[in-house]
């Protein structure tokens, strides 16, 4: 799997909002929204605060598939549910680092994962591998 060209890296961590595009699981439309980026060294996250009550993790979930789109770039990337809770805890330290946000506190180890933590993707380049 390739790694994220480093001017799209510098994009995510200096830009407060970015936006993706995913597809419709069942009209297969396209869907741009703005979200939060969280950078973490060359990786880059994405999580959805109200978990999977929102249409576009959901969407990411179904197909894996979408499109970045940071500091003018357009990334074709795929895209990985983080199932451990631990790393979910992690990112989301790491997007409170960013972003100084209440609403982006972890679960305690011993606690359920947030519905943010449940929804938190690693994002890689769709290298068309």
């Amino acid at each position: 799997m390739s790694a994220f060209d480093p001017a799209v890296l510098e994009a995510v961590r200096r830009e407060r909002e970015v936006e993706l595009t995913t597809w419709g699981r069942k009209s297969g439309k396209p869907s741009r929204r703005i979200i939060w980026v969280f950078p973490d060294g060359d990786l880059i996250f994405i999580r959805s605060g109200l978990g999977f009550t929102r249409d576009w993790p959901r969407n990411l979930r179904a197909n894996g598939k979408a499109i970045l789109h940071a500091g003018g770039h357009d990334v074709a990337v795929s895209a990985r549910l983080v199932e451990d809770p631990a790393l979910a805890r992690h990112v989301t330290n790491v997007a409170f680092a960013k972003y100084q946000s209440d609403n982006l506190r972890p679960a305690a180890e011993d606690q359920a994962p947030t519905p943010g933590e449940f929804a938190t993707f690693e994002l890689f380049p769709d290298d068309g591998a």
